[in-house]
């Protein structure tokens, strides 16, 4: 496959390889941990929401024994990217992208549940400061296009009971986020702080929820992700396979 001037090809290290583009936003450390943190069992089907170029969904095929993988993206410059990765991998009958508004995903699925949602969203809540807030870079880190309430509502509405909610946030927003999730009968389930060093604040939170659960979380362990700058700790060097 030919790349686009700017684009690169990354080795995920699981077999599979991903178009990326320098000058857009890439994907980081986040999306590998929610990959990680969320839980997907045989024969399941999974929707990501704000899949950007696609590496929640494969990441997921490479790790779990889930039946298909449906990543939707507003951006069609991202869209494109994803394409192109899943079809340069040969998954085009595991993983399909679909271009589309995360507020409209009740129409776009109408009639379609998943068993799994997972959802990298934009963390930031205005485009204050912004020289241009139609920039990809900045629709990816700011809440321009959906908000924490468009994911977690619309998640709900494609879930079955019992199903499960993944999301990788902010802890600023955790309060925000839990009471989202209760408005919508989406319970917390599981929960995880990430840490960039073991005596910085947290920068990360993992969550689950399950549709229409019972009241119980169970609080994870704490993880960490630099032993010291530049050197991963054991947890993460397992999470990437290393």
């Amino acid at each position: 496959m030919e790349l686009l001037e700017g684009e690169r090809l990354d080795d995920l290290q699981n077999g599979y390889w991903m178009i990326q583009d320098r000058k857009d936003f890439c994907y980081g450390i986040d999306a590998v941990l929610l990959a990680s943190f969320a839980r997907v069992k045989q024969g399941e089907r999974v929707l990501d929401l704000c899949t950007g170029t696609g590496i929640v969904p494969v990441l997921l095929k490479a790790k779990t024994k889930g039946k298909h993988f449906t990543g939707l993206e507003i951006q069609e410059k991202s869209v494109d990217m994803a394409r192109r990765t899943v079809e340069y991998n040969h998954l085009e009958n595991d993983i399909t992208i679909v271009q589309g508004d995360v507020r409209g995903v009740d129409d776009i699925f109408s009639g379609t549940f998943f068993d799994v949602v997972t959802c990298n969203p934009p963390y930031m809540i205005s485009s204050h400061g912004l020289s241009n807030p139609y920039l990809p870079r900045a629709i990816a880190r700011h809440e321009i296009l959906c908000t924490l309430e468009d994911v977690v509502r619309e998640s709900a509405k494609r879930l079955p009971p019992r199903g499960r909610f993944y999301m990788v946030h902010r802890p600023f927003r955790l309060a925000e986020i839990i009471n989202l999730m209760m408005r919508y009968k989406l319970e917390p389930k599981r929960m995880q702080l990430v840490y960039p060093f073991v005596n910085k604040e947290p920068n990360l939170v993992l969550i689950e929820g399950v549709k229409g659960g019972n009241s119980r979380i169970t609080v994870e362990k704490p993880l960490i992700v630099y032993e010291k700058p530049g050197i991963y700790t054991a947890d993460i060097r397992r999470i990437y396979g290393e």
